[in-house]
């Protein structure tokens, strides 16, 4: 198991909680989920990819562990995402903790995805920053239909300006 995994220990859960944690731990918790979960380290290599994120992106868990987030970032966008994921890992501070963001990916096919998803900072034991988990949702086809929406307003407006 992962040190970013390790760090979501019974210790983490409330006493009231310890019940239902011998029930569920975080791997069955994790392949059972259906938004992709991802994990990486603090050089950004991915540590953790569940069968969720297999099936968002395409990559098996044995192509993706070990290669960095590039894997799904979109390379015009990689300069962007680098340089805020380094922020993040340096100061230890993210606004996505809460907030949901929502930005392009690419599958391993190369099909451009929408997703949405909010991070969590991991800690080593001894308190240190050493990664980056996402829980992501594929919002593509909402994202479409959203676009489909905007565009017909838009013609519905310009059809009421000319009458």
């Amino acid at each position: 198991m992962c040190n970013a995994c390790r760090a979501a220990t019974i210790n983490d859960i409330p006493p009231q909680s310890h019940r239902m944690q011998s029930a569920i731990d975080f791997e069955q918790l994790a392949n059972a989920i259906g938004d992709a979960i991802v994990i990486s380290d603090a050089g950004g290599d991915i540590t953790f990819w569940n069968p969720a994120a297999t099936r968002m992106f395409g990559y098996t868990q044995e192509e993706a562990l070990g290669k960095t987030l590039n894997l799904i970032i979109p390379e015009r966008l990689r300069g962007r995402h680098w340089e805020g994921y380094h922020k993040t890992m340096a100061t230890g501070q993210t606004r996505y903790g809460n907030d949901v963001l929502r930005v392009p990916a690419v599958d391993k096919a190369g099909k451009a995805l929408s997703i949405a998803f909010t991070v969590a900072l991991l800690h080593s034991p001894q308190g240190e920053l050493d990664g980056i988990v996402a829980v992501i949702r594929d919002e593509t086809a909402r994202f479409q239909e959203e676009r489909a929406l905007k565009k017909r307003i838009t013609e519905l407006e310009a059809q009421a300006q000319q009458s």
